[in-house]
């Protein structure tokens, strides 16, 4: 019997020993286990490449590439299923830096892989070059060519309610709407629309914001007028913002109904227990999630 309970702290022991593993992998790879945009102010270092839009919006569904044409498509890690579009990092090469807007995704992109606009590339790099390292971060409350826009997807109806926002500068948290007295919570795609399924109704629509920072704006009067651009008088930060006001209660998003999981039919011995807590609780403050 004791021999038997030597054996499962061993392999407690070594159990603990691959979550520490793990854990150190995690935090110093190259990518976290959950998808995230670059946010804050952490320095982020690896490659770049260009490529051309022809002057098109990217995945991220702008009706088009900046007037400056300097943007950047991202990986899927960092793309983050749309959660990056329309924020803006700093990028540093060897003749110098550029600022870019997100407006694509770069399915073949490891994280650190920043894939630029041959413009952009042009003002850090020699384009002969190809590929050089770089080192980027995330720009907080950065200049925007003016006030926030609003369009409404093709197709949308008082039935199916779908918006694009653009001149947030920070990256987007949530869209939240409100047709008649009830806020909604809209979802994102990853196309970068936020999306109600069942509809709002036929509008006007008032439309609030909440960026990764906490900072909010509403729009009113958003009509429903598909393929428009809507340009609204309020801006989410900085000269033009409006006043903040007491935080809203968070309005769930719909989500689809589905089945409880099966529950196991089997659990781990009780002296493992602890260690398999560990697991789940160091990776998960390591990734992030």
């Amino acid at each position: 019997m004791l021999a038997g309970r030597r054996w499962v702290l061993i392999g407690a022991a070594a159990l603990l020993a691959a979550v520490t593993t793990a854990v150190l992998t995690l935090r110093s790879g190259p990518s976290p286990a959950c998808a995230a945009p670059p946010v804050g102010s952490t320095v982020h270092r690896g490659k770049a490449t260009f490529y051309d839009s022809k002057g098109e919006g990217g995945n991220c569904s702008f009706v088009s590439a900046p007037d400056d044409r300097l943007y950047v498509a991202l990986g899927p890690s960092e793309y983050s299923a749309g959660a990056a579009c329309g924020g803006y990092l700093d990028v540093t090469g060897p003749k110098g830096k550029v600022r870019v807007m997100v407006m694509d995704q770069c399915p073949e992109c490891q994280p650190g892989h920043l894939d630029l606009s041959k413009e952009a590339f042009a003002k850090i790099a020699n384009p002969v070059d190809g590929v050089v390292s770089i080192s980027y971060k995330a720009v907080t409350n950065p200049t925007v060519p003016g006030p926030l826009s609003f369009r409404i997807k093709e197709g949308a109806s008082r039935y199916w309610f779908a918006v694009l926002v653009a001149n947030h500068g920070n990256p987007l948290r949530s869209v939240e709407v409100r047709s008649g007295s009830t806020w909604r919570a809209t979802e994102r795609a990853e196309y970068n629309y936020w999306i109600y399924e069942s509809g709002l109704g036929p509008g006007p629509y008032t439309i609030r914001l909440t960026d990764v920072y906490g900072q909010r704006a509403t729009a009113t009067g958003i009509r429903m007028a598909p393929e428009q651009v809507q340009k609204a008088s309020v801006r989410l930060y900085g000269s033009g913002a409006a006043a903040p006001g007491p935080k809203p209660t968070p309005t769930p998003a719909r989500k689809p109904s589905t089945s409880p999981s099966p529950k196991a039919t089997t659990e781990a011995p009780p002296s493992l227990a602890p260690a398999a807590a560990v697991v789940d609780e160091q990776l998960g403050r390591a990734a992030g999630c």
